[in-house]
């Protein structure tokens, strides 16, 4: 059975809605206004998008906590704040900065899941996704200013536990126990 025949007509309508608000808000973005000459010339390109190339429709299983949001999003301009001034650092220290690809297994394997921690890893500045395996849910990430095999082991620890806090954010009751069934690891004496 095909995805698509296994959502009702009423979450195949609400995903292509959610689409289209979706990429009215890229095409705003892009041009930089928000009007309602672009609003509208987004929702007619968008339409003639989804017909011409259909998104699969995407189930949405998880529960919205706002306080876990607030937390997420706290956390995540906190690293990303941090994350610049380690790379500027790293752009004026002498010598090529060492890095590495590291595979983490994220614990929740759905393809919501995947494509939120990728977009949120990829979004800090020092690592980006070098590929996604869907089958195993695993992500290989290329991170710079690896110092050695137990900071690598804690930067995968790290993208777990914002894996964690997205699943606090926006997972269902399910994913979020299989979350906290699995906390990372860290070696002894890893950096905090």
């Amino acid at each position: 059975m095909s995805p698509l025949t296994a959502l009702t007509k009423r979450e195949r309508l609400r995903s292509r809605i959610t689409a289209v608000i979706g990429l009215v808000l890229v095409w705003n973005l892009l041009w930089g206004a928000f009007t309602w000459l672009n609003t509208i010339t987004g929702a007619v390109i968008a339409v003639a998008i989804l017909i011409v190339f259909p998104l699969p429709p995407v189930k949405f299983g998880g529960r919205l906590r706002p306080v876990a949001v607030v937390k997420f999003f706290a956390r995540f301009f906190l690293d990303l704040t941090v994350a610049s001034f380690q790379v500027a650092l790293l752009a004026f220290r002498p010598g090529e900065p060492k890095s590495a690809i590291v595979a983490v297994q994220l614990r929740v394997k759905s393809d919501l899941n995947m494509t939120l921690v990728a977009e949120a890893v990829s979004l800090v500045p020092g690592s980006l996704i070098a590929e996604a395996d869907h089958q195993t849910g695993t992500l290989y990430i290329h991170m710079l200013g690896v110092r050695d095999a137990e900071h690598l082991e804690h930067l995968r620890a790290e993208v777990l536990r914002l894996e964690a806090r997205l699943v606090r954010a926006i997972g269902s009751d399910a994913e979020l126990r299989l979350v906290e069934a699995r906390p990372p690891t860290e070696p002894e004496g890893a950096p905090a």
